[in-house]
């Protein structure tokens, strides 16, 4: 049994020092994740890798049943804490910026792409929920790759995928997510 693997379990059993082991022992793979989703964000984004991480960390963390099975599973808890992060952040400038009691002030020159890309996010995210209802073992893998930013050959290793079979789940749940966001649109 590897170092994660046995941080996994003892962490699972409430042991404060494999709590701390284990942040030690996947914090810079995590950071380098966050680092690489939030290279794609818009340059405006508040969010930083690093509190990324520390927000996923705290969300992994405070559920008193926690319990990773293995690396693959602990990795696609934090892939789900950080699109969750993600999605609410989202969700909370586009509540700031629609409101909040004050008067709104049309100024289209000032449109920015913060909003285009809160928007993406947000549909990507409802999508993602309606294609998880039908196809669980996909919509993870658009989770890893779209929300933490795994390679294809990453995705398929956490979720114990032939790269082939990685690819193909891909490239269908990427046509899938494109249909429905397009109807979303209308």
């Amino acid at each position: 049994m590897n170092d994660l693997t046995h941080s996994l379990n003892a962490a699972g059993q409430d042991d404060p020092r494999a709590a701390k082991e284990l942040l030690s022992l996947v914090y810079e793979e995590l950071r380098r994740l966050a680092t690489a989703k939030m290279a794609s964000e818009s340059p405006g984004q508040t969010l930083q890798p690093t509190a990324l991480v520390h927000e996923a960390w705290l969300r992994l963390t405070s559920d008193d049943k926690r319990k990773w099975n293995d690396r693959t599973h602990f990795f696609a808890a934090a892939a789900e804490a950080m699109r969750r992060i993600l999605v609410d952040n989202a969700r909370r400038k586009r509540a700031e910026r629609h409101g909040g009691g004050q008067q709104r002030v049309e100024m289209p020159e000032l449109a920015s792409a913060v909003m285009e890309t809160d928007d993406k996010v947000l549909a990507v995210n409802e999508a993602l929920e309606k294609f998880a209802v039908l196809d669980p073992q996909k919509a993870e893998l658009v989770k890893l790759r779209y929300f933490v930013g795994l390679t294809i050959e990453q995705a398929a290793e956490a979720l114990g995928l032939s790269e082939r079979t990685a690819k193909r789940y891909w490239a269908f749940a990427r046509a899938w997510l494109h249909e429905e966001i397009k109807a979303q649109q209308k």
